[in-house]
């Protein structure tokens, strides 16, 4: 998870080694090598994946890239704001840490789950959810798509986490970037810490983060860091959008050949 980033731009060694120094281990080699299981405990893949998607954003800002508006997916809000100036990223990937041994306190590992519910609306979901609370917490966490919401148990770690923001410095965005929990731009840096806290345990509001993103005029979606399940969402929630992952070397040089096609055009 972003070692060719790593490996072939100093812009992305250097966010990697800023995340190394401020947490005080090696995030990078846990991210390269693993081991899987310790990876996959949120406390560290939480660190880890801001981190790629940072290091990711940085390469892109190299080759003049630079947003004019974005949104970020429950954790990806934190690279957002980062890429927008909202967040240093050393506060954040700091923060991050502590958000994901908040949420690993308050679900031991193997106490939680999380599933994908083909289908039902966001209005059946949330009837499912409290038909199923009898047997414990359950709520609906991500609004993905039209037809597809995610829902989760167990999350008590707002309170703490407020805690943690009260201390950082946080600036107004330099462009709009969109608040999961109801999907409008943060109006400046006093939303910043309300928004970050309040979505720990509100649904991730995603298709109409990407419908407000539309509405700005924005037509082609870039998805920065691991991954491109967000580049495969798109399509089922805005019509006449391009999307594009760019996670190492070879997808960025793909993305450059098409934007340079698009500048042309």
């Amino acid at each position: 998870m972003g070692k060719a980033f790593y490996e072939a731009f100093p812009e992305a060694r250097e966010i990697w080694h800023e995340a190394n120094d401020a947490l005080g281990f090696e995030v990078a080699t846990l991210a390269f090598g693993g081991p899987p299981a310790a990876l996959q405990l949120t406390a560290n893949a939480q660190p880890a994946i801001l981190t790629a998607s940072v290091a990711a954003a940085r390469v892109l800002r190299a080759h003049g890239i630079v947003p004019a508006a974005a949104a970020g997916h429950s954790l990806g809000e934190y690279s957002a704001l980062v890429v927008a100036g909202a967040l240093a990223f050393r506060d954040a990937v700091r923060l991050v840490r502590r958000r994901g041994e908040f949420m690993q306190e308050a679900v031991p590992v193997g106490a939680g789950a999380m599933a994908a519910l083909i289908g039902p609306d966001a209005e059946t979901a949330g009837a499912l959810c409290r038909e199923a609370s009898r047997d414990g917490v359950v709520e609906v966490a991500n609004l993905n798509g039209p037809e597809q919401v995610v829902v989760a148990g167990h999350t008590r770690a707002v309170e703490r986490l407020v805690g943690e923001l009260g201390g950082i410095a946080i600036r107004a965005p330099s462009f709009p970037v969109m608040r999961n929990v109801d999907a409008r731009p943060y109006a400046g840096a006093h939303e910043v810490a309300d928004g970050l806290a309040a979505q720990v345990a509100s649904p991730v509001r995603w298709v109409e983060c990407v419908q407000a993103l539309a509405g700005l005029g924005v037509s082609t979606f870039v998805e920065v860091g691991p991954g491109r399940v967000l580049t495969g969402l798109l399509k089922r929630i805005t019509d006449g959008a391009d999307g594009y992952a760019v996670s190492d070397p070879a997808s960025l040089e793909k993305f450059l050949v098409v934007l340079g096609g698009l500048q042309d055009g």
